[in-house]
């Protein structure tokens, strides 16, 4: 069995501090996907660098408490890749991409739009630059599953409310056709929505800070394993871990039917 596990942390430190490391170091997975480090190099510890014998790394932002994704591995990977080969957001530390064999998982941090028109049109430029590479990964003849915080409810079963936030960042209508066409023309598999087709509050990944969105469930599912399709076949199950809370996110875990 192959278990990956992918969360954003809302901050390495303050997710440590809360008891991520135990928790993720119990769950046996063989890589775990971070994403929103907020920290640099510098601002992590050792344990931090080499989690309770897993092999770490990082693409950390060049800006203080800012991003940066990560890869905990159980085995030593072949290869690890950092970056898309643009500077602006290679310099935000997005991407990290671990080679084992031929199997290839990648921690995924698409930028959110919310803050500003501006930061919703780096969004959407990030979105113009990723589709293609993400159809080079998919003719590659890899297994590949790109894990992370995608920033985009995809339909409407992907969030509480839908209808107040289909003019708003992260359920626009045309964030929402570039993952169709992720899905269709790319060929990629959602794997938790292939084993749980049906609408559910259990699947949401996000929880606004504001108001009580937690304690009412008023969720978003915007944290995926995308995956390509002979992998995705081999999926058997797929769940989002509520009980503790190490972050806004909620850690999601896949079992794959895999041999690394």
């Amino acid at each position: 069995m192959l278990r990956i596990i992918t969360l954003n942390l809302n901050g390495i430190r303050s997710a440590w501090n809360k008891g991520v490391l135990p928790w993720l170091a119990a769950q046996s997975a063989e890589v775990i996907c971070l994403q929103e480090i907020k920290a640099q190099d510098s601002d992590l510890t050792d344990e931090m660098k080499g989690p309770d014998g897993l092999n770490a790394y990082y693409h950390l932002a060049e800006k203080k408490g800012y991003s940066g994704v990560g890869l905990w591995c159980r085995r030593k990977p072949d290869v690890v890749r950092a970056g898309l080969g643009d500077a602006q957001f290679d310099a935000e530390g997005r991407y990290l991409r671990a080679d084992f064999g031929s199997l290839s998982v990648i921690s995924l941090y698409l930028p959110s739009g919310s803050s500003s028109p501006e930061r919703q049109a780096a969004k959407f430029r990030f979105m113009d630059i990723f589709y293609p590479h993400l159809l080079e990964l998919a003719n590659s003849g890899r297994d590949i599953v790109v894990c992370g915080d995608w920033n985009i409810a995809h339909q409407e079963i992907d969030l509480k409310n839908w209808k107040g936030n289909r003019k708003n960042s992260g359920f626009l209508p045309e964030e929402r056709a570039w993952v169709s066409r992720v899905l269709t023309e790319g060929g990629w598999k959602d794997v938790y929505r292939q084993l749980h087709p049906e609408s559910t509050d259990e699947s949401y990944t996000w929880w606004s800070n504001r108001g009580q969105a937690w304690a009412k469930n008023v969720g978003w599912r915007i944290d995926y394993q995308l995956a390509s399709p002979a992998l995705a076949g081999t999926a058997r199950s797929a769940s989002v871990y509520k009980a503790r809370r190490f972050s806004d996110h909620a850690p999601l875990l896949v079992d794959y039917d895999y041999a690394l």
